[in-house]
């Protein structure tokens, strides 16, 4: 599967960028070159600072000038402008804001920043002054995330459930089928909103946090049950699970053991297809304000700036969470078209 996987280029170069945004959810707090909470009333909707690398027409290690903000007395609106006289060099392990990897290592030092106090910032910032580029990082960690244990926890659920149904057979697999017909029935969106919204906004950030997941999982497994009861169906008259019955092997052990084995490759790309679909599925909840809030940092978080078309105008940087993730969707759907290809036995 490897072989034919690695002649789908695209597929391979989907699969080093999820790594990357991967790798970027992990070490998050050291990729960011300061504090994403910090607010700095001097630089509130500050502009993206462009990398140079030529002052005065000579060559220059990579720098940004500072930006200065200026406001009309009359319609109180803030300008910038660049301050080309004190070029701000980029540096790479800069002592920063303190904070904690992983939220208990004390450390001082970011991949980069300008160092001495200063601000960066790459991507602009928002109403309050905050770096957005580090915000953006930060969102990662919970975007990504979620998405990962929604589907982690949708994958047992249609593991398990549609294993039963399609192993036992009989009343079993009709009162399950009917279950999920039900809830196949409802409009998803409109459910996960009205689950969401039943949340109380008093509860805690790891609370909203674990709701939202089992809400994204508690309704996501039902079509992975589907599939997974039809390659039962198909696979538990074959002659390694009837020699498996009749050696005495338990029921639950044939499932796992020798049955679910026989299609693992269809659950992988099954379930790499559905994680962009609980990404985007937070992203809308908490944009819409119906999942998470702030202080939490997610990419449907940081999008509800955007509400305001005015505000998305006038500071068109605050849609680079937008991007980030337009990026995360189509790779993961061209890596699940790369591990679909690759495990489809007709595939040429």
């Amino acid at each position: 599967m490897w072989w034919k996987f690695q002649d789908h280029k695209l597929a391979v170069f989907a699969l080093y960028v999820v790594l990357a945004l991967y790798l970027v959810a992990i070490f998050c707090e050291f990729l960011s070159p300061s504090d994403p909470n910090k607010r700095d009333a001097k630089h509130s909707f500050a502009k993206p600072q462009r990398v140079r690398v030529f002052h005065d027409g000579k060559p220059h290690r990579p720098f940004v000038y500072p930006l200065v903000q200026h406001i009309d007395e009359v319609t109180l609106a803030r300008t910038y402008t660049e301050d080309k006289t004190e070029p701000q060099s980029i540096r790479l392990l800069p002592k920063g804001d303190p904070y904690r990897m992983w939220g208990f290592i004390p450390l001082e030092r970011h991949a980069i920043g300008l160092g001495d106090g200063k601000r960066l910032y790459l991507m602009g910032a928002d109403r309050l002054g905050r770096d957005l580029f580090s915000r953006i990082l930060w969102g990662t960690r919970i975007s990504l995330s979620i998405g990962l244990c929604g589907v982690t926890l949708s994958l047992i659920l249609g593991v398990v459930i549609g294993g039963i149904s399609g192993y036992y057979g009989g009343i079993i697999d009709t009162l399950i089928q009917r279950l999920i017909e039900i809830l196949r029935s409802f409009p998803t969106i409109p459910l996960w909103m009205a689950l969401s919204a039943a949340m109380p906004a008093t509860w805690s950030q790891i609370r909203v946090y674990f709701c939202m997941t089992i809400i994204l999982a508690g309704i996501g497994w039902v079509g992975l049950a589907r599939v997974v009861r039809g390659k039962i169906l198909a696979l538990r008259e074959e002659d390694y699970a009837m020699a498996a019955r009749v050696a005495g092997v338990g029921e639950f052990s044939i499932i796992m053991r020798h049955l679910i084995p026989g299609f693992l490759s269809h659950l992988i790309v099954t379930v790499t297809l559905a994680i962009p679909g609980m990404i985007l599925a937070e992203t809308s909840l908490s944009f819409l304000r119906l999942g998470l809030r702030p202080p939490t940092i997610s990419w449907g978080v940081l999008l509800q700036a955007t509400m305001n078309f005015r505000a998305v105008n006038l500071y068109p940087w605050l849609l680079f969470p937008v991007l980030f993730v337009i990026v995360t969707v189509l790779m993961f759907n061209f890596l699940g078209d790369g591990l679909r290809d690759a495990a489809d036995p007709y595939s040429h």
